[in-house]
Parts: structure tokens; sequence; C-alpha cells
């Protein structure tokens, strides 16, 4: 390897001794070390984030176990390299070494039809497949594929592992061990790393490369900071990361903690998310979360997300903190939310049922004859412009979906249902 290598490259790891975190895989007695031990390892997807190990370990594998290793990345190959690759194993016949390894680097961006060209290899066994990912496999890869892979989660590399893959780094990489280096703070090369090794290495070997006379170099806070310039926030607006800071933000809602509900917000402004995005996650949460125990919840949220068009960024970041930190202080129910899940759960359970007849528009006099409509009571004509009838098909009358939970408005709903209804919703 060229010295002029990045620094990450350089000390890339050279078997599977020397490799540095996910210790829940491969350390002793662990899922995937016992079955490199067996030598009979299954196709596999890593998922995990940028920076901690997917790819190295892939060739650490083939290393490992002495097997044909091949190599495609999703960015820059089609269904025809694919083949291609699947032709050269399956023309290699008795000749090809068993148990070629086909290693695809971000298997996520493969099309449905790219993802499809891999399925009979992988059934007979022509090849190992091992993909990586950073998006969650179970929306990204098809679950023909899916099914006949074991998915390992790689983790971000934890502050020990990342210390001990710089020191190794100072200790044996021959430009570093050419300058008078001392660590004497970590916690902004840390930081900015955010658990990505690759990262860690290559903001260290600038910092580095900035210092050109020969004294001693002493590596602070300070410097890392004054020298990288602002620590961006890891967010993958496009990834995992998107979806789990999202829930956690809607969690800190409904939780009724708005530190945390604010401080994911923020997480999600530093890292570039859409704010029409969370502005439609507000609304959600509005009607999910809180619902009728304060309706003016949705009118909030809604008129946030019609705000943002009209103010514009950065400045509509602080109604979308306003909006976040109302619904977190609000009162919570979600009796909407359960009667609409009841509700569903009993039509996939019952199917089309008829619409009573009284309930049906007439618009034909043959309908008229077939007794659509006939029976109805119009509601205006009745004291208190209500009248006891049925609404619901005779299969499943008297079902009640409405229950409320402890907060006010629900309870008053609650008793106003039962005020007109009596006995009839009882279900």
């Amino acid at each position: 390897m060229s010295i002029q290598s990045p620094l990450a490259e350089r000390m890339r790891p050279k078997s599977l001794d020397d490799y540095r975190g996910q210790d829940h895989l491969l350390k002793e007695g662990a899922s995937l070390r016992k079955a490199l031990d067996s030598g009979l390892i299954p196709s596999m997807i890593f998922w995990g984030p940028p920076g901690v190990g997917k790819t190295t370990l892939a060739h650490l594998i083939a290393n490992h176990l002495k097997r044909p290793f091949h190599t495609l990345s999703a960015i820059s190959s089609g269904v025809k390299d694919v083949r291609e690759v699947i032709q050269k194993v399956e023309s290699a016949g008795m000749f090809q070494q068993s148990g070629t390894l086909l290693f695809i680097d971000e298997i996520h961006r493969f099309s449905k039809a790219q993802q499809d060209s891999l399925l009979g290899a992988v059934e007979k066994g022509t090849v190992t497949l091992i993909g990586a990912t950073t998006e969650n496999p179970s929306f990204e890869v098809i679950s023909a594929l899916l099914s006949r892979c074991q998915v390992y989660t790689l983790k971000a590399h934890s502050k020990e592992s990342l210390l001990e893959i710089l020191n190794k780094a100072l200790q044996e990489d021959a430009l570093l061990k050419e300058k008078d280096i001392e660590l004497k703070e970590t916690n902004a090369l840390l930081a900015i790393s955010g658990g990505d090794a690759r990262k860690l290495l290559n903001i260290f070997e600038i910092i580095i490369g900035t210092l050109k006379s020969k004294k001693k170099h002493t590596i602070t806070n300070e410097l890392v900071l004054s020298t990288a310039q602002q620590s961006v926030a890891m967010y993958d607006k496009d990834g995992e990361q998107h979806y789990d800071i999202i829930s956690a933000f809607i969690k800190s809602i409904r939780g009724s903690d708005p530190n945390g509900a604010i401080y994911w917000l923020a997480r999600m402004v530093e890292g570039g998310e859409d704010p029409k995005f969370i502005a439609r996650r507000l609304i959600i949460s509005a009607s999910e979360d809180i619902g009728l125990a304060n309706p003016n919840a949705l009118l909030i949220a809604n008129n946030t997300f019609q705000a943002l068009a009209a103010v514009g960024w950065p400045e509509a970041r602080l109604i979308l903190a306003q909006c976040t930190i109302y619904l977190a202080n609000s009162q919570k129910g979600n009796a909407s939310y359960m009667a609409m899940n009841k509700a569903q759960k009993l039509v996939r359970e019952t199917g089309n049922l008829g619409v009573p007849l009284p309930l049906r528009n007439a618009p034909t006099k043959l309908m008229k004859e077939l007794g659509y409509g006939e029976g109805y009571k119009y509601s205006h004509d009745f004291p208190g412009n209500f009248v006891q009838q049925d609404f619901l098909p005779e299969e499943i009358a008297g079902k009640n979906f409405f229950k409320a939970g402890s907060s006010a408005k629900e309870k008053e709903i609650e008793t106003k249902i039962a005020e007109l209804w009596g006995e009839r919703y009882s279900k």
C-alpha cells in the first residue's frame, strides 16, 4: 500500500486479530465468530453506520477462510456486472475454489431488479453474498433476498475502541512515527468522529498535516476544534439516523418531555433535515398522541406547517420549536387513534359488510324500489337534532370503538356518547 494513501486506508487491519470493535459478533463464542471457526458461513448482510468496518470485515473474512473474493459497489455496478461475476464463477466450474464470496457495498442502492439478479446464485450456493448497508435492510433489501441472508448489526465504535485505533496508528504508522506527537486530550476528536473510525483517522491526519514544525506537538481539544472547525452533527437524513431521531423526537413529545423533544429537534435542524418533514410529523403527533384531549394542538401543528412557507429558513426553526414545546406540554390522549385501529381491525376480520338499507343512497327509481334509503331518520327533524337509529351493519351492531383515556376532554366525549346512546353501544 502506498504511504501516500489516507491514514484510514494505511491502518486497515490485515487480520481478524487486528480488527477492533464488534466484539458482540467476533469475540469467542459470538455468533459470527462461531460461523467463521466452523468454516461454514451463510450469506449475510452487514448493517451499521459509516466507518465501523463493514468493508474491512468482509475482506478479512475472505482472507481468514481463504475463499475467492469478488467485490462490487452498488453505486457503480448493475445487473450486467452481477451476472458477469456469477457467470465467471459458474464457468470456472471444478477449477473454481469452493465457497466464492461476493461482496456488494451499499447494497441498499441496488434496485429490486438488481437484487433479484442475485437470488438464483445465492439460493444455489454459487456465491456466498456479503452485503454492506447503512440502511435498515428490512426496508431496503427485498424480502426474498433478505430471507436467504443472516443480518449482522455492526455498532458504532465505542470511545475505548476509537482510542485503541488512534494509539495503534501513532505507534505503527510510518508517517506518524516521524513526528513527535503527544495525545493530551481526545474528547473533541472522539466527539467529531461520532463512532466512525475512518472519520477519526482522516480528521487526525488533517490536523497532523497542519503541524509543519518538527518540534513536539501536543494534541488538545482546542487545537482539534480550531483545525476541524465546527463539528457537524452526525445525521444521515436519508438513512437510519433519519428514522431513529424522528422516533426519539416523537416519543419525547408523547412522553411530555419538552427538553428531550427540543434536543432531537435541534439534532435534525443541525443535520439539515427537511423542515416540512418535521412539520408533517408534528401534525401526526398532534392527532395521534394528543387528539381529542386538546383539539387546538392539531390547529397549531397545521398552522406551523403553513407558516414554514411564509417565513422560510432559518427563522422557521423558531416556529418548529414553539410547536414542539406546545405539543410536549399538552394534555395527551390517543382515544381517536385507538378507535381507528379497532375499527380497521374489525373491517379486516369481517370484510365488506353491507351498508344498512336506510343509509344507502337512492338516486334512481330502481334503487328506491329496492328499499334504498327507506326508514332513514333525518336527525334535524328531531329534538336536539338527534334520534337513535342503526348506523352499523347488523353483524356488528352495538360495537363500541371509542374508549376514553385519562384526559378530561376524552371523558367528556365518552359521557356524551353514553347519554345519547345508552346501552346501544355496549360491546
